[in-house]
């Protein structure tokens, strides 16, 4: 049984707007509604509003008289907004700006999705921006922490018209980041000058301000690590001003001359070999197999040279600090022991008649020693590691030796002197290698600067610079048997060859491979009739490569840690000599 229900009774005349009520609890299946709207005050489509009556048809119980009301709160809370509506005149809550259009509420709807949308990703209305303003506020917010409120006329410029850090916003008067505040520069006050009739009271110009302080006084902490540093300076001083190790020697054999008075420096003629010739053998051939060891040194062996021209002794330095002379032929023994550094001992050279040699070593001496009685003959120093040594092969020049060192520099010496006389300073890292090509006027010097720079001898400023962004450092360079190349040892695990006369360029066509040498100096030779190269590696072994091909021919296990240095003697065909860190100094044949 349905109930009539009169939803209007006595309408004023005057302008009423009657927006669409929905009653759930009245809704049922053959529910129905209409809505009207008044248009004029008083009348809808020519009639009154009392001729007007809107019935709602619905299930309820019977024999009741119809009941007649008229829903104000509708109009004055604003159950219901009018979604075509462009002004509004009163504010509407959340729940009205978010009820349905039509119906009950959809429970299945998100709070987004109920929100009144013209596109599907929300409500788009045009709307003008100006680039600048908007620009100077995000700037003037994200610097000073407080902007315009944008829902404010921005010609009212009071401390409510801002958002965010509102003192901040009074205290420097709405400055944006587009404008430059006031600044006020106090002038700072001299001290009175005096009278410039007196000469001796009168400062003019020159005269101090009130605050200005002579001397600036540190604070405790920066006290405290200035004391730190000045006391490892001094610790670092006393170092390096102790007195040099003491040098004595140690012979070996029972006595230095034979029955015809002759020392261990004479070159000896029974070995089977004319080690006097200066012709090189004209065929050699692979070492394969070990003939000696040479044990005596405590640690890893840095360096080994052969005696000038016949290489019938050994000369090796050690990280234990010592030098040692052996034999190469006969017995093979060790000859004597030269002691004198409190470091360890980088590298050696002799001169050209071997009767004198040098030695480098990390305590920043270089010595020099007689090779036959074993006394040092003169010291060294400048206060700086020596990395390589080299004496001028030049006869006339034997007095004169160059030195690689840490701080970048070649320094030239005079023995007879003991005094520096000349400095090459053009390098950017520490010199690793000097080598003298052009029959000796000439030298070629690498450092961990990645370049190889040529000088000529005497003058300190390098007239070949080569530095490629591919090149790496080259810390063991050898010149060739016949004087027209240089091996030189990559830190890339190549042997790279240069021409040593002329333009030195780089023999794209000449690159041997195949080793692992990162990190290590291992030293290169060639075999005397430029047949072989011959270079240790990391691993401790022996590799041998074919000139021509620069194919990796033969390896060999020669040492149980690094293998850093690898000679082949200048008179014998197959006899190369190795050192490695493991302390042993080994024969090949």
């Amino acid at each position: 049984m349905c109930q009539q229900y009169t939803m209007f009774k006595n309408l004023p005349d005057t302008f009423v707007k009657i927006p669409l009520i929905v009653f759930p609890s009245l809704l049922c299946s053959r529910a129905c509604h209409r809505v009207q709207e008044f248009k004029s005050p008083g009348r809808i489509h020519g009639r009154t509003a009392s001729d007007i009556k809107c019935t709602l048809a619905g299930r309820g119980g019977g024999g009741e008289e119809p009941r007649h009301f008229f829903p104000k709160e509708a109009v004055e809370s604003g159950t219901h907004l009018d979604p075509s509506l462009k002004e509004v005149a009163y504010n509407p809550t959340y729940e009205t700006m978010f009820a349905p259009e039509f119906g009950p509420m959809n429970p299945f709807k998100t709070q987004q999705m109920a929100a009144p949308r013209n596109m599907l990703s929300g409500y788009v209305e045009p709307a003008h921006v100006n680039d600048f303003m908007f620009e100077q506020q995000r700037r003037t917010f994200s610097t000073y922490g407080y902007a315009l409120d944008p829902s404010v006329d921005t010609h009212q410029a009071f401390s409510n018209s801002y958002i965010g850090a509102v003192d901040e916003a009074e205290k420097n008067k709405g400055l944006t980041v587009f404008e430059s505040g006031h600044k006020k520069s106090e002038k700072r006050k001299k001290v009175k000058g005096g009278d410039a009739g007196e000469i001796d009271t009168f400062l003019g110009p020159w005269a101090k301000y009130v605050d200005e302080k002579d001397v600036a006084k540190p604070s405790e902490e920066e006290q405290k690590e200035l004391d730190e540093i000045t006391a490892k300076r001094q610790k670092k001083g006393r170092n390096e001003d102790e007195a040099p190790a003491e040098e004595k020697t140690i012979l070996h054999v029972k006595d230095m001359y034979d029955y015809q008075g002759r020392s261990y420096l004479h070159v000896p003629q029974d070995v089977g070999i004319n080690l006097r010739s200066a012709d090189s053998p004209d065929k050699c051939y692979l070492p394969k197999k070990q003939i000696h060891i040479w044990s005596g040194h405590t640690k890893g062996v840095s360096a080994i040279r052969l005696f000038p021209c016949s290489g019938h002794l050994l000369l090796s330095s050690s990280m234990d600090c010592k030098i040692k002379l052996w034999e190469v032929y006969g017995e093979r023994r060790c000859i004597r022991t030269f002691i004198g550094h409190s470091k360890a001992v980088r590298d050696i050279c002799f001169n050209n008649s071997g009767t004198q040699f040098l030695s480098a070593a990390y305590d920043r001496y270089l010595k020099l020693w007689d090779s036959e009685t074993g006394q040092c003959i003169s010291r060294f120093t400048n206060r700086k590691v020596p990395y390589c040594v080299k004496f001028n092969p030049d006869e006339d020049k034997q007095s004169l030796f160059v030195a690689g060192m840490s701080d970048k520099k070649i320094v030239q010496w005079d023995i007879r002197t003991g005094e520096v006389v000349q400095e090459y300073d053009r390098h950017l890292g520490a010199v690793n290698t000097i080598t003298f090509v052009d029959e000796n006027r000439r030298f070629v010097s690498t450092s961990d600067d990645k370049s190889l720079r040529v000088w000529e001898w005497d003058i300190p400023v390098d007239f070949k610079y080569i530095a490629e962004p591919s090149m790496h450092s080259m810390p063991a360079v050898t010149l060739s048997p016949n004087g027209k190349w240089l091996a030189c040892q990559s830190m890339d695990n190549q042997i790279l060859i240069f021409g040593a006369q002329n333009r030195f360029r780089l023999n794209k066509k000449k690159v041997f491979k195949g080793h692992m040498v990162a990190g290590y100096a291992c030293q290169v030779d060639f075999s005397p009739d430029m047949s072989y190269v011959v270079s240790g590696d990391a691993d401790g072994k022996l590799n041998i490569w074919d000139w021509k091909t620069t194919k990796l021919y033969h390896r060999i296990k020669a040492h149980d840690k690094v293998c850093i240095s690898a000679l082949w003697h200048p008179h014998e065909t197959s006899k190369v000599i190795t050192c490695g860190w493991d302390g042993q100094i080994k024969l090949w044949d």
